[in-house]
């Protein structure tokens, strides 16, 4: 009788430690909040980027397609002119090949790239899409070459500075450059580095953009 009371006093008392330090374990366990994200794609469909087109709008499904469908995806077009033509989930990728296919036409006039243009756009979404909650990023594809009217290009002196003055509103803003030459990625990196730090700032030629997908997950907090 008493070898068996030990048992199952023994018993109890194991149960009750392993409770407790199962109580202990599972209130300690953080839960990471999920945040919805908003995405704004700049994308070259000028002249002289229709040959990377193909291959960049498989790296614009590719990214869309390990997004959240709760998340948010506006495209803006750039050319001689920067226009919407598409916003809505990421994981509606035949609206989005559609959209692409129709707006990113092979134009022999299309010469011009109003990738200033554009960013000023992107910024005016970054600041809208945060008031909704999301969590905001500037994805830029294309060669960022400056073609066409010069008020409409990027101006690289002023650019920290717009970016520095978004922060204010939406301080988790995360920009990705892709498909540009290094060259180009280099000055992106001068400029926008010291403003949004190696976390939040993603750039990646054609030969290693495959990495940039990961990358850009850390970026938005994935």
């Amino acid at each position: 009788m008493n070898k068996r009371l030990i048992i199952v006093g023994i018993l109890i008392l194991a149960i009750s430690v392993i409770g407790k330090l199962l109580f202990v374990g599972l209130k300690n366990i953080k839960i990471d909040d999920f945040h919805k994200s908003a995405i704004i794609f700049v994308v070259d469909s000028s002249a002289s980027n229709q040959k990377m087109l193909p291959e960049e709008t498989k790296y614009i499904k590719s990214l869309c397609s390990i997004l959240d469908p709760e998340d948010e995806i506006k495209i803006l077009k750039v050319s001689e002119k920067s226009y919407l033509i598409y916003e809505g989930s990421p994981a509606d990728s035949s609206g989005i090949l559609s959209a692409l296919k129709e707006f990113t036409k092979y134009n022999e006039n299309d010469y011009g790239t109003a990738y200033g243009e554009a960013l000023k756009k992107a910024f005016e979404h970054v600041l809208t899409m945060k008031k909704e909650g999301f969590v905001p990023s500037i994805v830029v594809v294309g060669d960022l070459e400056n073609e066409g009217a010069a008020e409409k290009q990027i101006n690289w002196e002023t650019l920290p500075e717009n970016v520095k003055n978004v922060q204010k509103y939406a301080p988790d803003l995360a920009m990705m450059f892709v498909y540009a030459h290094p060259e180009k990625l280099d000055l992106v990196k001068s400029k926008l580095n010291p403003v949004l730090g190696e976390k939040k700032l993603v750039i990646a030629n054609k030969e290693n953009v495959d990495k940039a997908n990961r990358r850009f997950l850390e970026a938005i907090g994935r």
